[in-house]
């Protein structure tokens, strides 16, 4: 592997493959897979990442936004591909798109049922979002037989599945609550079969789910977060490989005098004779300013280099006095051994923000 000229984005193919696996061998065989490429596929690359899962067998994609699914449409992708967080204004995209939308209220059901019947689809595929304790999209129990009736009364929609989401399944001193959650599912399950005389796929468990309940995998598991390399416990994480390499470049050094300011606002003052290294990513590639004055890091040579001053929208500087490294010389700001949780954990984050806030504009190199 060559080292890094450049800020550049690597992603490992055969860590994806090995993450894939890894989750696979948790299921029964019948149990089908739904890969979470929402968010340019975790910072990475959406149309890159669902590639190469389609070529390996994944079951089912799913994204936030319609948008984003019609840029996998776009690229070729022809497995289908759920969206999470359809609004009306797109409906019809997402028709002719082939996209399955998540209803998940009273105002979208309506709304899709009638953007379907206007373009004359018979039993469109969708997917029926329950709230059981996330409290963030879903129908009320309440709401089902309200739901089913209209569900009822239509023929231009059709129930693929039912499905909700696990608050807490990463947490196990939140069991009772999860178990709460899957137990509460599973009635919502039995009742909406009952009452809508239709038997749909139920899918509830995330990655943290697929680990810690397989009683509760159903007929489909859902999986962002572990097909890119993280298993949300330190026990787990050693299962995993982190799919995405952070790298850049030393641009320059100076020699600080002790006293001296380094970066705006004068947000560090040297205390010592210090040499500082430039590296160019900045909060526009996605390294936020709060890893500034010392709460973010990078390796250089082995060595951990803590980000002084302010992160500027190009530039990070850091200290790199009691380090053996000279202009040119490769940075990692994460990688598999230094993960991006360790860096988003120094300044009280987690692997998901740091991974989704990468700017496109850095370079991706695509490891086979």
């Amino acid at each position: 592997m060559s080292k890094a000229k450049e800020t550049v984005l690597e992603i490992d193919f055969n860590a994806l493959t090995h993450n894939f696996n890894y989750l696979k061998s948790k299921l029964q065989p019948q149990t089908k897979f739904l890969a979470v490429v929402k968010a340019f596929a975790y910072g990475s690359d959406a149309v890159e990442i669902a590639k190469h899962l389609q070529k390996i067998g994944i079951d089912y994609f799913a994204v936030a936004y319609v948008r984003e699914g019609v840029a996998l449409r776009d690229a070729g992708i022809t497995t289908p591909i759920l969206v999470l967080h359809p609004q009306s204004i797109n409906f019809k995209t997402l028709i002719e798109r082939c996209l399955e939308p998540s209803l998940y209220s009273a105002h979208v059901l309506d709304e899709f049922i009638k953007t379907a019947e206007d373009l004359s689809q018979k039993n469109y595929p969708v997917h029926i979002k329950f709230n059981t304790g996330l409290n963030r999209l879903g129908f009320d129990q309440k709401d089902r037989e309200t739901m089913v009736s209209k569900l009822g009364s239509t023929t231009a929609v059709k129930v693929k599945s039912i499905f909700s989401h696990l608050a807490a399944s990463e947490d196990l001193n939140e069991n009772d609550f999860t178990e709460q959650q899957i137990e509460t599912f599973k009635s919502i399950a039995e009742t909406f079969k009952t009452q809508s005389g239709t038997a749909p796929w139920l899918h509830l468990c995330n990655t943290s789910g697929i680990l810690n309940y397989p009683e509760a995998h159903f007929n489909m598991v859902r999986s962002g977060i572990g097909l890119y390399g993280f298993g949300n416990s330190e026990e787990e994480d050693k299962n995993f490989k982190p799919i995405a390499s952070l790298k850049s470049v030393v641009s320059q050094i100076h020699e600080i005098d002790k006293g001296k300011s380094v970066g705006y606002n004068r947000a560090h003052i040297s205390d010592r004779n210090e040499r500082v290294a430039t590296i160019p990513i900045g909060h526009a590639d996605g390294l936020s300013r709060v890893y500034g004055n010392k709460k973010g890091f990078v390796f250089i040579n082995g060595e951990k280099a803590y980000i002084i001053g302010n992160v500027c929208m190009d530039m990070i500087m850091v200290d790199v006095t009691d380090i053996n490294c000279k202009e040119g010389d490769e940075v990692i700001i994460f990688d598999k051994v230094h993960t991006a949780s360790e860096i988003a954990e120094s300044a009280g984050s987690i692997s998901y923000e740091i991974l989704t806030a990468l700017s496109k504009r850095i370079k991706r190199n695509f490891l086979p």
